[in-house]
């Protein structure tokens, strides 16, 4: 990403950078019992956003595609959903990360199922 708060356009960078923030942020939270089991969900979910849809451009027909996007789109929601649990101990910083890694999942669950209703 060349400046700063603009989003790259394609979306496999995007998904990919994505799983990059989840990560960088993972390794400045708190380190409690509930934060190390909702963080192991959390980047796996992140991480799914991305290859899901690498699988989707990769896909050997409309289905398969349909398929994969559907998946991001879940593994996108279930990554709002542990970011949601995880403790930041009310750090200012880390709670305005959180936000905005909520949001992007929110936008990433959007793109998704938007690609979702055009393809089908």
């Amino acid at each position: 990403m060349d400046q700063p708060g603009k989003k790259p356009y394609d979306l496999e960078e995007r998904t990919f950078l994505f799983a990059r923030r989840v990560r960088d942020f993972v390794k400045r939270l708190p380190r409690t019992i509930c934060n190390f089991e909702d963080v192991r969900q959390l980047v796996r979910s992140s991480g799914s956003v991305g290859a899901n849809y690498i699988e989707a451009n990769e896909s050997l027909g409309k289905k398969d595609f349909v398929m994969h996007v559907k998946i991001s789109r879940k593994e996108a929601k279930e990554s709002r959903y542990w970011r949601r649990l995880i403790d930041t101990s009310d750090l200012r910083a880390l709670n305005e990360e959180r936000d905005a890694l909520i949001q992007e999942s929110v936008e990433l669950m959007n793109i998704f199922g938007s690609i979702v209703r055009k393809a089908e």
